[in-house]
């Protein structure tokens, strides 16, 4: 038995958003044997564009039940059914999360007409429920009323069920399949033909814009988790709808995909992810000439476009830095921006120094570039080799002189102890503080898998 379910909403997403009409259709499998539908009261307001889009107003649900009055009835219709909708995850999540919340715990198998009409009807210039309708010969008097849509779904499901020579439908059904939890435009085989192995993946929208990129360990299993549960949050709901093609890049180690990961959403900038959006370098310490010809020291915040001689994540680590090296070489406090006040210069008990113009230029900028020499030198320069995609590989990060240089792939014969003849076999890419201290940390955990340049 089927029970075909259509339902209008006050908005995207169960959990923010309530129901204003259900409608279910039991289907035996040859034919619809019982009707229920009804309004619902959701309790807020029905925006006006979707009362524009479905005809339900506020005025016309503000005396209909409850979901909490109708939940025994929809719960009794639905228990021990297979679920079936167009689109069947956005219902399912709606009716399964108000339904927990009225206190009954629906458990179904469930069918999605838009993944069995691509599948059975292949090759239609859409599956959208008005236009594969129209297609068929459908007739829907109700377009965007519960009953109406449900009606109509009910009529495709009987074609569907006709129409399946290749038993998509009980292939669907079986305990092992994932195809009633993969978003409608999602092909299965996107699914199979991921590897239990470490990487990372892209989710395309429809037009094969990058939406979302994600690291795993395993890519199958970490994949197949975005698609499991029954999250009636906006985030999941989204991809449920946007989701139409999956690509992955293999990496050798879980490393390499954190590092991938972290650069490649900084190069697509993909919709739905945010944490490592917001990561920046909060604080820089750079070197620049003033209009005297002295070479000054300075820790600002970190500038897109200037080239820093070092990063950090906070301003007293950079002043801390900062004063180790005036301390170390002499540099005047107030050229450093360290010292702000008129008074002489901290420690410095001579008359000539920079600031007052008693030292020159050209003696005083020796001392920078002394500073800043001694800064890259301490700077680590070192390579993780680490497990490849195959036996035949290593993977390999590059750290020169503090700083993420890039990454790739090099023979498992490769003798890594020439810097230049390295950074021939990988590719560069933009780093950050973020990448830095993971491979840092990633060193220190596993110091026999580093590689130190002198």
């Amino acid at each position: 038995m089927y029970a075909i379910v259509d339902i209008e909403t006050t908005g995207g997403h169960a959990s923010a958003n309530g129901i204003t009409e259900i409608a279910i259709c039991i289907h035996n499998g040859k034919k619809v044997i019982e009707r229920y539908s009804t309004l619902v009261n959701p309790q807020r307001d029905i925006p006006i564009y979707i009362s524009a889009l479905t005809g339900i107003t506020n005025d016309m649900v503000r005396d209909a039940p409850l979901f909490e009055d109708v939940a025994h009835d929809v719960y009794h219709l639905l228990n021990g059914k297979i679920f079936v909708a167009h689109n069947v995850n956005f219902d399912h999540s709606f009716v399964r999360h108000h339904l927990l919340a009225s206190g009954y715990d629906l458990q179904c198998n469930k069918l999605c007409t838009v993944r069995l009409g691509r599948k059975i009807l292949p090759g239609l210039p859409s599956y959208s429920l008005g236009k594969l309708c129209h297609h068929l010969g459908i007739t829907n008097e109700s377009r965007h009323r519960a009953a109406g849509d449900a009606e109509a779904t009910a009529q495709l499901f009987t074609l569907l069920l006709q129409s399946d020579k290749g038993n998509h439908i009980p292939d669907a059904l079986k305990q092992r399949s994932k195809e009633q939890v993969l978003p409608p435009h999602l092909p299965k085989n996107d699914l199979e033909q991921l590897p239990n192995m470490p990487g990372v993946y892209y989710f395309h929208d429809q037009k094969g814009k990058v939406i979302y990129v994600g690291k795993a360990k395993n890519l199958k299993k970490r994949v197949s988790s975005h698609f499991s549960g029954n999250n009636p949050g906006l985030q999941r709901q989204e991809f449920l709808r946007n989701i139409c093609h999956i690509t992955y890049q293999q990496c050798g180690t879980e490393l390499i995909a954190f590092v991938l990961e972290a650069v490649e959403i900084k190069r697509l900038w993909p919709k739905y992810n945010r944490s490592l959006k917001r990561f920046e370098h909060a604080y820089a310490l750079y070197a620049f000439e003033d209009q005297s010809g002295y070479l000054r020291l300075a820790v600002d915040k970190h500038r897109k476009y200037n080239t820093p001689l070092y990063t950090c994540n906070t301003l007293l680590e950079g002043h801390s830095l900062l004063v180790k090296l005036i301390e170390t070489f002499d540099l005047c406090p107030k050229l450093c921006f360290i010292q702000r006040n008129t008074e002489p210069c901290i420690g410095n008990a001579k008359a000539s120094c920079a600031c007052t113009g008693h030292e020159s230029a050209d003696d005083y900028n020796k001392k920078v570039n002394l500073a800043i020499d001694e800064l890259k030198q301490a700077l680590p320069t070192y390579a993780i080799r680490d497990e490849g995609r195959t036996g035949e590989e290593n993977s390999c990060i590059l750290i020169e002189k503090g700083q993420f240089y890039g990454m790739g792939y090099i023979s498992h014969y490769f003798d890594v102890d020439n810097l230049q003849q390295l950074k021939n076999h990988l590719t560069p890419y933009p780093g950050n503080d973020y990448i830095k201290n993971m491979v840092s940390n990633y060193a220190t955990r596993f110091p026999e898998r580093k590689v130190v340049f002198a």
